[in-house]
């Protein structure tokens, strides 16, 4: 494996482990973070640049440059976005290893059942945070680019700089960006040189790895005409329904924001609902409350974060709801409009599901009703209420742009 990539490079005008800890990211920020605006990933046409006949450069931050010989043929992948931007790449088979692949294998196929000839075969991969991130894990899979955040990693127990920086060196280059999911701060190693970015941003970061720049522009075409639609057609703003984003469990429900910046509200915050609890300022990621609380904010709408995969049953969330005192007066409960929704680590093509579906659940009169759906493979839209091409998107992955 040694031979078929050489060790790729970070050429930073710095050793590669000090480079690599302090990062020199030079990408540009998307100027807008509270929109998945794709003005910038498209365009660059600096993002891959040649050092030699056969060497190729992909940027990102807090990596900065990273040289490659050849795209990756097994690319280390924890959290599923980067899965899901492997696949849209034509390069699925790539991946060895997901975060619980029993959970986000099938919520990927759910949604691939809709494409043509699009699958991801997860059976039999290991999951790095099963038994807590190990440095050794890293050396068994010997993977050619690891597809998660260093400034990520140095948070996590029994790791340090020279874990970090030995095994970009010995084994593969990191290339990941965790912290534009939310725009939360990174680790204070990394801080001075973090970038931010859009969902597709990063996706086209990704492209470059993989040489794959005409697949992520015909995709991202794709995402634009679905915005466009999208923001055509909302109503006026004092016409659009309250929202919250929840998961619920043993009476409580996690809340976490729908309009804030941040690649984990990609399919949210496209649609502009007015979040119950957006002046809510939770010291974590999310927040906590009871049903009282809930039931004061009496949002239109319930979507519940990871409703879509396996880990939910909606049937039992909405009878646990029906059946409390408080929970059965709740307005979303009453009028039947608690919805499954999907994950937060959302790659592109979940996102253009997300995002259908999610219009339909807050905007049923605009853009076609959401079906009854209590899991499974996504729910089969007729033709006419789609809001994007599955046939297009399908010859894309398959076949190229």
């Amino acid at each position: 494996m040694r031979g078929r990539l050489t060790r790729r490079r970070y050429l930073m005008g710095a050793a590669a482990s000090s480079a690599l800890l302090a990062g020199c990211a030079s990408p540009e920020s998307d100027g807008d973070e509270n929109t998945d605006d794709l003005t910038t990933a498209g365009q660059r046409t600096d993002a891959t640049t040649t050092t030699g006949s056969a060497d190729y450069q992909a940027s990102l931050a807090p990596m900065g440059d990273v040289t490659f010989e050849q795209p990756p043929e097994n690319a280390f992948v924890l959290f599923p976005q980067y899965a899901d931007m492997a696949v849209a790449l034509g390069h699925g088979d790539a991946v060895n290893s997901i975060y619980v692949p029993q959970m986000s294998g099938p919520t990927m196929n759910n949604y691939y059942d809709r494409l043509d000839g699009v699958g991801f075969d997860y059976e039999g991969l290991p999951d790095p945070l099963g038994d807590g991130l190990d440095p050794e894990e890293f050396y068994d899979l010997d993977s050619d680019v690891h597809f998660l955040d260093p400034a990520y990693v140095r948070t996590q127990d029994g790791w340090d700089e020279s874990d970090i920086a030995d095994i970009a060196s010995s084994i593969g280059p990191w290339f990941g960006n965790f912290y534009s999911g939310t725009h939360a701060q990174p680790h204070e190693a990394y801080r001075d040189d973090y970038e931010y970015y859009t969902l597709w941003e990063l996706f086209g970061r990704v492209a470059d790895v993989f040489q794959e720049r005409e697949r992520f522009e015909a995709l991202r075409g794709v995402h634009e005409d679905l915005l466009a639609t999208i923001e055509s057609e909302l109503p006026p703003e004092s016409e659009r329904p309250t929202a919250v984003r929840v998961t619920y469990s043993e009476g409580s429900f996690y809340t976490y924001h729908l309009n804030k910046p941040g690649y984990w509200l990609a399919d949210t915050r496209p649609l502009a609902a007015h979040d119950a609890f957006a002046d809510e300022d939770w010291s974590s990621l999310w927040g906590t409350v009871g049903y009282e609380t809930m039931l004061d904010a009496d949002p239109d709408v319930i979507l519940h974060l990871w409703g879509a995969t396996p880990n939910y049953d909606m049937t039992d969330v909405r009878e646990r709801l029906r059946n409390s005192e408080t929970g059965g007066r709740l307005s979303a409960v009453e009028n039947d409009r608690v919805y499954a929704s999907g994950m937060r680590y959302q790659g592109p093509i979940m996102n253009l599901f997300q995002l259908e579906m999610t219009a339909k659940q807050l905007y049923p009169d605009v853009f076609g009703e959401w079906p009854e759906y209590e899991g499974g493979s996504y729910p089969e839209i007729p033709e006419a209420e789609r809001l994007f091409d599955r046939d297009e998107v399908a010859r894309i992955v398959t076949d190229g742009a």
